[in-house]
């Protein structure tokens, strides 16, 4: 498994090994022991599935602390555009965007840490996306900021005439005024 730095501090992308012949191929996903060699360390505690469509939105998610979640997320079937926007305020890349194409063709995955906004929008027919988090979900600390932000002015890589968003996500926060304890 290779861990690669991004731009933004504690942000990683993580390539496996693949290793493949005539009967179709292996991979490790995930391997603790090697990423604490990488310095990095989480125990992850709960896992999340999701399918979508073509065209859906999801996010900006978040949890406030001390529920935050540090998340691995990867795609099991077809292709995404991931999302993510510090929403550290003390780091040097606060409100950075970071995007990444995660696919089952790649087989990338994207290390989030909390003090993260994340979202992504299906490119594919559709998409199945996995991902570990190190902390629960907390109803009460959920938030979120708006996709079509304005200042953020995110490319999703969907026409807007396609695009889908859930009625929940529709009502989350704008740039000026979301919330972030981080």
């Amino acid at each position: 498994m290779h861990v690669i730095k991004t731009k933004i501090p504690d942000l990683f992308i993580l390539e496996p090994e693949v290793y493949k012949d005539t009967r179709g191929y292996f991979f490790e996903s995930y391997n603790k022991k090697k990423l604490e060699q990488s310095g990095i360390n989480y125990t992850f505690v709960q896992d999340n599935q999701s399918e979508s469509s073509y065209g859906v939105v999801r996010g900006l998610h978040y949890q406030l602390n001390p529920y935050a979640q540090t998340k691995l997320i990867r795609v099991l079937s077809g292709k995404i555009l991931d999302v993510v926007i510090d929403i550290r305020k003390k780091s040097p890349t606060f409100l950075e965007i970071f995007k990444i194409e995660l696919s089952f063709e790649n087989k990338k995955q994207l290390l989030v840490p909390q003090g993260f906004a994340h979202g992504f929008s299906v490119l594919s027919d559709k998409a199945s996306v996995l991902y570990k988090c190190d902390n629960y979900y907390n109803k009460a600390s959920e938030r979120g900021i708006i996709w079509n932000d304005k200042q953020l002015n995110i490319d999703w890589q969907i026409p807007d005439k396609d695009i889908n968003v859930s009625e929940k996500d529709k009502l989350n926060s704008n740039l000026n005024n979301f919330e972030s304890n981080f």
